[in-house]
């Protein structure tokens, strides 16, 4: 290929055989191209950018060696795979990562034959990849599957669940560790590199197979032979690289290996393609390569909005108020001040969820478990057993997965342990896998667990107040974002549990909102109020338990009730609503539920999201005129 000065070799590469015939430089000049196309991109269109541009060179080796599509690339989490979007047939669509009806930010097999698993939720690669081989040998198919999976998400116990399985069942599987923070071992270098070529050439390969057949032949001697010889090359490698823990679940192991060096990971990768065994790579990379403050600060750039790219400086609004993460970090460490036995638990997310304050001003007192959030949820509660208080700061959409810890573990005994959910609602970018909308849902049907929604940043500080003193399970959810920007009280306050509050008076029809749509709601009853339709408002505050004399007294009087969350409608808060209204024996009512339907939301802003689902303003002011006119048709009378 000529290269001449000018020339861009990302503009001829479409799909992964296009990159199969170039030389290492390259490669090369290639992957420099891809991380500048990454970095503007994201600038522009926020993202994960560190994890896409740690992994540049590890994709383009996979892409380079095994035969994909037919071979399955696995990815974890899939915050590293913009590289592997970018020359898998959607370069050119590139630019609209993450934007309405654009490229999503994470692996999506409806987009690409190339995206093999849908992932954003980490761990999940090993054990998919262990059912895609099973599902192979079913069929009586040959490809090779790969499972790329960070070290982060090493932590978790289904990593290592599928680890335990995929070993033991010792089918063809490759899993490639990605480590990006050195967590593992730092022994990376060409001794490394160059040892590991050896180990996994087909010659030696060949020539300890025939040597081990050799001694077993050898009367009375040969076992123990074979033993001793395999226990030397033990003890050299564990001495060597850090793979004993591999080998002894039943997975050869090579590396670690420099993962921005082309030319070792291709060389590598070809000699594993032709084992035929459960096979783990351990690749050193970093973090935001390629990009200076990315590098110097990863976690920062892990994943951010717009950005400029000369200083690495986020975009802003200009008088911008301060988000509801930033508060409730605030919050909890006032409050962790002034009572000794709270204590702060956060899933391999510190900064994500606001800890990082309270890490600083109380480190004994605050455990990031990584991501391991079913461990996180039990030992919240051994640590609850024991009189402490902990606080489990977690998005929505994580708390999921430990929902079983969440009912057996601390709801079934009445333990103390707050959940502070943040990005609770529509999250916006990163769609699916993160929208948080469905706490109100699996945590209202779990017995003794009070259940909270926030409509503003200093209702979330008397929440957590509520929370902290209440003796018991208890949830508070808010959402992704800045705050409204109301004043914030020095001193917290509980609330009563189980008490509402009406925010504005009218005698045409009941708006009961809860948490992000109170105040659309009570925009859309001032601009009713100018037609001539006057809307009282209620601020539930509580999923669970319901303030039943509010709720059940003011449905009763105005007949007309609307009902508004930023949760999934099937056993959300207007059911619990409608449940209360059925046990109450309330009639001749006309009640209206807004929410999100029986699908999975995809990415786009939240103000997009939140117009198309009509929970923001315009949506439930029409919703409420509707409403009327259907009470009009139905009664017979007039408004």
């Amino acid at each position: 290929m000529d290269n001449n000065k000018g020339d861009s070799i990302l503009d001829t590469i479409d799909y992964p055989e296009d990159i199969r015939n170039l030389t290492i430089g390259q490669l090369n000049i290639l992957a420099g191209e891809i991380r500048q196309t990454i970095i503007e991109t994201t600038s522009k269109n926020g993202g994960h950018l560190a994890p896409s541009l740690g992994a540049v060179e590890l994709t383009l080796a996979l892409h380079y060696v095994f035969d994909t599509p037919n071979d399955r690339i696995v990815w974890d989490v899939g915050h590293q795979t913009y590289a592997h979007k970018i020359i898998t047939g959607r370069k050119d669509r590139f630019h609209t990562l993450r934007k309405k009806g654009g490229m999503s930010g994470f692996p999506k097999r409806e987009e690409s034959m190339y995206d093999v698993f849908d992932v954003g939720h980490s761990s999940t690669s090993i054990s998919a990849a262990s059912g895609i081989v099973e599902a192979k040998c079913l069929k009586n198919e040959s490809c090779k599957v790969i499972a790329v999976i960070g070290d982060g998400s090493m932590t978790a116990g289904l990593a290592f669940e599928g680890l335990n399985w995929a070993g033991d069942r010792e089918k063809d599987i490759i899993i490639v560790l990605n480590d990006n923070e050195m967590s593992i071992s730092p022994n990376v270098g060409a001794m490394s590199s160059y040892l590991n070529r050896i180990m996994t050439g087909q010659h030696v390969t060949k020539l300890k197979t025939a040597v081990q057949s050799f001694m077993k032949n050898i009367p009375g001697i040969g076992e123990q032979m074979v033993k001793f010889t395999r226990q030397a090359e033990e003890s050299l490698k564990a001495f060597i690289v850090p793979g004993a823990l591999f080998e002894e679940m039943g997975f050869q192991y090579v590396g670690p290996l420099a993962g921005h060096r082309l030319d070792y990971l291709i060389k590598n990768f070809q000699n594993v393609k032709e084992l035929h065994k459960p096979v783990v790579v351990h690749v050193i990379t970093k973090k935001g390569k390629g990009y200076k403050f990315a590098e110097e600060e990863p976690a920062k750039f892990h994943g951010l909005g717009p950005f400029d790219i000369d200083t690495g400086i986020p975009h802003v609004k200009k008088n911008a108020k301060p988000s509801y993460t930033k508060i409730f970090g605030e919050t909890i460490v006032k409050l962790a001040r002034e009572n000794e036995q709270i204590v702060a638990i956060t899933a391999a997310m510190p900064n994500g969820t606001g800890l990082d304050r309270f890490a600083e001003e109380l480190p004994e007192r605050v455990y990031d478990v990584g991501i391991a959030e079913q461990h996180g949820v039990t030992l919240a509660a051994g640590l609850a057993s024991e009189g402490i208080i902990p606080v489990v700061a977690i998005y929505s959409t994580f708390l999921q997965r430990a929902y079983d810890q969440v009912l057996h573990d601390v709801c079934l005994q009445k333990l103390p342990v707050v959940f502070a959910l943040d990005r609770g609602g529509i999250v916006g970018d990163d769609g699916p896998t993160h929208h948080g909308l469905f706490d109100f849902s699996y945590l209202r049907s779990i017995p003794n667990i009070i259940v909270m929604a926030c409509k503003d940043e200093n209702e979330l500080q008397r929440m957590l107040k509520t929370a902290v003193d209440c003796g018991g399970p208890a949830s508070v959810r808010y959402p992704r974002g800045e705050g409204i920007g109301v004043s914030i009280d020095s001193v917290p306050t509980a609330l009563e549990i189980g008490k509402g509050e009406i925010i504005r008076e009218g005698g045409d029809l009941a708006i009961i909102a809860i948490g992000s749509t109170v105040y659309p709601s009570l925009a859309a009853a001032e601009t009713l109020q100018q037609e001539g339709i006057s809307a009282t408002v209620i601020n539930s505050r509580f999923v669970k338990p319901l303030d039943r004399t509010l709720l059940c007294g003011t449905a009763s009087s105005l007949k007309k009730v609307l009902i508004v969350e930023e949760n999934v409608l099937m056993g959300g808060f207007g059911s619990a609503v409608l449940e209360l209204f059925e046990e109450m024996e309330l009639s001749d009512m006309t009640v209206k539920r807004l929410g999100i339907n029986d699908e999975f939301v995809e990415h786009a802003t939240q103000a997009e999201l939140r117009r198309k689902y009509g929970i923001d303003e315009d949506g439930i002011a029409e919703a409420a005129r509707k409403l009327m006119e259907r009470y009009r048709d139905v009664s017979g009378s007039e408004f």
